[in-house]
């Protein structure tokens, strides 16, 4: 009968090493098994910002437009407005003017008298040496036109007494605000000096001194 074969012990067997082999994978070309990079975070980050900032200055360009709208149609309401201003200012002038013609026709209606009852106050007042030439009645007052006996001197100390008696008669201080002597020339047909007495009525402009 054959013997079995003995078994060698441990110590004899050889160590098992795996089989080398060189390792010709190229790992730049190889597929990217990584699920997620970093680079994807970093890229998304940057898109995110720059999509907050272009929004921020799209709302900062609009804010802008709108003011610079506004502002155009405050400047263009405002140049209405200064024309219808000024339009205003000169109504208002205008009207005015107009309220003043009023007031003093009002003024003198209120102060003007009938005329007999002036001729009979002028007559009431006139001195022995003057004597009338005319009474016209004005809308502003009464001019009255005379003639005074005597010579240059005498005749126009006369006027002035004149003037002076009028002026602190009672009634033709209620009736004229003012009271003067507006000419003092000599006629040439009589020698005689002539005067010019103007009394204004309250609130009415005098003429022009001749």
């Amino acid at each position: 009968m054959p013997t079995l074969p003995k078994r060698k012990p441990e110590k004899a067997r050889a160590p098992l090493v795996p089989a080398w082999h060189p390792n010709f994978r190229n790992f730049q070309r190889l597929p990217d098994t990584k699920p997620v990079r970093t680079v994807f975070f970093i890229n998304g980050l940057a898109v995110v910002v720059a999509l907050v900032l272009l929004l921020f200055v799209a709302y900062q360009e609009y804010a802008l437009f709108t003011v610079n709208r506004q502002i155009a149609e405050l400047e263009a309401q405002i140049e209405r407005d200064q024309k219808l201003s000024r339009q205003a200012v000169t109504l208002f002038k205008q009207f005015q003017e107009e309220e003043k013609k009023i007031l003093d026709l009002e003024t003198f209606l209120r102060s003007s008298v009938a005329v007999s009852d002036l001729m009979l106050d002028i007559g009431r007042t006139l001195p022995n040496r003057i004597a009338l030439r005319s009474v016209a009645y004005r809308d502003t007052g009464v001019i009255i036109r005379g003639m005074v006996r005597g010579a240059g001197d005498r005749a126009s100390g006369e006027v002035s007494t004149y003037v002076e008696q009028l002026r602190r008669d009672r009634v033709f201080a209620e009736l004229f605000g003012n009271i003067s002597q507006t000419s003092l020339a000599r006629d040439p047909q009589s020698g005689r000096m002539t005067f010019e007495l103007f009394l204004k009525f309250k609130s009415a402009p005098a003429p022009a001194a001749k």
